[in-house]
């Protein structure tokens, strides 16, 4: 799996930003995919996750209702749109895949071991 996101900027408090994530190497149904991230001094945290077949899409608490997760299954690309972002929210954003044996499993949006990430895209929300 090889995987390159994009996407990430400087927003103010309240607004959005959507992270693009370009997968390849397997079929979009062979791959569970998510994404995690670090804020500066913090430990890796994941954020969401997406399963093979896109029927699971699951999320930590600090971002439901605001952060989607979604994905292309012909071009192999994961979407996190991100609504109403704090200054929290700050912190590099690694989109993540791995091997799936069940397209349909659900996934665990805390997971942040996956096998494969991309090399990071950095958010930052201040006024």
């Amino acid at each position: 799996l090889q995987l390159a996101d994009s996407g990430g900027g400087l927003v103010q408090p309240g607004g959005s930003l959507k992270l693009s994530c370009e997968i390849s190497g397997l079929p979009s149904d062979y791959y569970t995919a998510g994404w995690f991230r670090r804020a500066p001094g913090k430990e890796r945290e994941g954020v969401s996750c997406i399963s093979g077949s896109g029927g699971w899409r699951n999320y930590v608490d600090s971002v439901k209702g605001r952060f989607t997760i979604s994905r292309d299954s012909i071009t192999g690309t994961v979407y996190l749109q991100m609504d109403s972002l704090n200054p929290e929210d700050t912190a590099v954003y690694y989109c993540a895949a791995e091997f799936a044996y069940d397209a349909t499993q659900s996934c665990n949006p805390d997971y942040v071991d996956y096998e494969a990430s991309g090399q990071g895209t950095l958010v930052v929300v201040s006024a």
